[in-house]
């Protein structure tokens, strides 16, 4: 590990460090800080750790990561050689600066000034204390100031005091832990997920070593990318096969103030792909700053066809036509970070709109100026996504003017249709049973919102060929409702609906109807998922009522969020609800079907590989690997979920 000596004044003291609230809360209710207790919660203790790392190395203390899997598979060690966490008494506290970032809620060196930190993976400061928390086991090891220093810790609560090892000459902390296998359904980590996760922030941070150290396989990954960002978006298009419209790249780099950097590039794929991340984090619900990089772009295009009269014939050029087939990445540094939620999947920074905006069209416009080749290139692929668009919506007209009644009489029976055709208004909502269909049928708008509902679950198509699969007449009523056909006769002129949306009860069997459906759209109808055409609905599972006022939550975690919103003396009556069925149809309707109350979840692939392997691991015909998530996944959490 280097030991290369810091700058002057670099190191923090206890005293920088600011204590907002205590820590009481983490492991009664784990999920609110790391969004679950299934695998992905699990992971995120792994990417908190790593991301304090990170932090070090983004405020000019450290150029180096090492991450090691440990033999078990349940265990994480993160090392950096950054300045390490301090170990002097905090003169307000009364202990040591590792104890208080470890055992407080929102403690650390985020939140003033001075030597703390000018950037961070964000400014909740929970990162260190929640895995402490969560872990059966942390042992912290510290090297600053001359000395080595060691403390080990239980469940959030120290075990030991804070040891003096010896004389060290470096500088760095090294994290190890353990998961806490009575909050997680399971502790043993995912090898590949960890290493995709490794190796998308190295492109991000191209002067950070990342090493990965797999000790169940005995291997070790460099992970470092110094190619950055540039390198990372051709990785992405060349993964999925996309041909390129242009052959360089627009690059863009901001080093003065707060740092930005873009890269893009458009495809002959009809898919937008767009990446991005906010001081190294991935930002996979996009924010404001991805608002800006879509509007930026968008502008620039149309500000280079007016100024050179680009003729469109009398076609309307819209911004999903502009991207259509772009691929970018998008990576800003903000000094105070405002995400949603603790897992930081969306940045809120209302002015980050603006800054990525102006950072990115004038830029972009220039480049477009410059490269005039690559630039009608560019635009001749944006003018033909219109043409192609305009040509399929009125094929798509025609098909339904002079063919609507035949439609009809091939409509399934059970199909509740709705009276509109336009498919910027209509919907089909898809449910579990005919009792779910009757609530979702009372509850709908018949204008424009149609239901078909499916008995039972519905068979398992990964792996079989779709003659096999239309031959299940739940899934054959499914494509004729939809109008498309499938597999090689699929063909978008007929679809029928705008928005295809998953309505499924919010338990368990629900899931797996979902994740079967999600197969059957994956394996043969991709189009609707590259086109942005399906959704799933997001049901509430509990009803909460205090006084008069009612929530509605979607989940556990939901659930116990507002619970946790409210006043101290609020006595609140829960209500679940068992399926869709019982609900009322105008509950339903104000909470999962009204367009301007629901919420919906859009059905995207970040990345085609990744999506194949867990659909072949969780459906495929090889049943060890489900047999082992089965085995991990059992027990007190599955039992908890049980309707008896």
């Amino acid at each position: 590990m280097s030991t290369a000596a810091p700058a002057k004044n670099d190191y923090t003291a206890a005293s920088s460090l600011q204590v907002l609230e205590g820590l009481e809360a983490v492991r009664k209710r784990p999920s609110m800080y790391i969004g679950g207790v299934d695998a992905k919660g699990l992971h995120h203790l792994v990417w908190e750790i790593v991301d304090n790392s990170v932090d070090e190395y983004l405020n000019g203390h450290a150029d180096s990561v090492i991450v090691t899997l440990h033999k078990s598979g349940d265990a994480v060690t993160v090392a950096d050689n950054g300045r390490g966490i301090p170990v002097d008494v905090h003169p307000k506290h009364k202990m040591t600066g590792l104890e208080l970032v470890l055992t407080t809620l929102h403690a650390g060196g985020k939140f003033g000034e001075g030597d703390g930190y000018k950037y961070s993976g964000g400014l909740h400061g929970v990162g260190a204390s929640v895995v402490n928390a969560l872990s059966r086991k942390l042992v912290a090891t510290i090297r600053r100031d001359g000395f080595e220093w060691e403390q080990t810790y239980k469940r959030g609560k120290p075990m030991t005091e804070l040891q003096q090892v010896g004389p060290f000459r470096g500088h760095g902390t090294t994290i190890f832990f353990e998961p806490d296998p009575d909050i997680f359904k399971t502790t043993q980590f995912d090898p590949h997920l960890i290493r995709t996760h490794l190796e998308d922030m190295s492109y991000i941070h191209s002067g950070l070593k990342i090493t990965l150290k797999n000790d169940v396989t005995k291997e070790v990954f460099d992970l470092t990318h110094p190619g950055g960002i540039p390198e990372f978006l051709d990785r992405l298009i060349s993964e999925n096969k996309q041909a390129k419209v242009t052959e360089a790249p627009f690059k863009l780099v901001r080093q003065d103030g707060d740092k930005m950097e873009v890269a893009l590039q458009w495809t002959e794929s009809t898919d937008e792909t767009i990446r991005s991340y906010v001081n190294g984090i991935r930002t996979s619900s996009g924010g404001t700053h991805e608002g800006g990089f879509k509007a930026g772009v968008v502008k620039a295009i149309r500000n280079f066809m007016a100024t050179h009269e680009v003729k469109t014939k009398g076609l309307t050029i819209t911004a999903e036509d502009v991207r259509e087939g772009l691929v970018g990445i998008l990576s800003v540094f903000v000094r105070n970070p405002l995400f949603q939620g603790q897992t930081k999947e969306r940045l809120n920074n209302e002015e980050m709109t603006a800054v990525v905006d102006n950072f990115v069209r004038p830029q972009l416009e220039s480049w477009l100026n410059a490269n005039m080749t690559a630039a009608d290139q560019i635009v001749g692929r944006i003018v033909l996504a219109a043409k192609a668009r305009l040509a399929s919506r009125e094929a798509a007209s025609e098909v339904k003017r002079k063919s609507a009644t035949q439609r009809r009489l091939n409509l399934p029976g059970k199909l509740a249709d709705c009276k509109a055709t336009e498919l910027d208004i209509t919907e089909l909502f898809i449910v579990e049973g005919d009792s779910a269909g009757g609530s979702a049928k009372q509850g709908r708008d018949n204008r424009t919102q149609a239901v078909l509902p499916l008995r039972g679950k519905i068979l398992n198509s990964e792996g079989l060929p779709l003659a096999k699969v239309l031959s299940n007449t739940e899934l054959n009523d499914l494509v004729s409702a939809i109008g498309t056909g499938a597999g090689e006769k699929f063909d978008l002129v007929g679809l029928r609906y705008g928005k295809i949306i998953l309505l499924m009860d919010a338990d368990a069997d629900g899931y797996h109807i979902s994740t079967l459906l999600l197969a059957f759209f994956f394996r043969h109808m991709p189009e609707l998922i590259k086109k942005g055409r399906l959704f799933i609905a997001q049901p509430p599972l509990y009803k909460i009522e205090v006084g008069k006022e009612t929530f509605w939550a979607r989940d556990d975690v939901h659930k116990e969020e507002i619970i946790a919103g409210l006043r101290a003396n609020a006595k609140p009556e829960v209500g679940r609800f068992k399926g869709l069925g019982e609900m009322d149809p105008q509950v339903l309707k104000a909470t999962t079907l009204d367009p301007r109350h629901r919420t919906l979840l859009r059905v995207e692939i970040a990345s085609l590989l990744e999506a194949d392997r867990r659909f072949v691991e969780l459906l495929g015909k090889d049943p060890s690997f489900r047999a082992k998530f089965v085995l991990e996944s059992s027990g007190r959490a599955v039992a908890e979920e049980l309707d008896v």
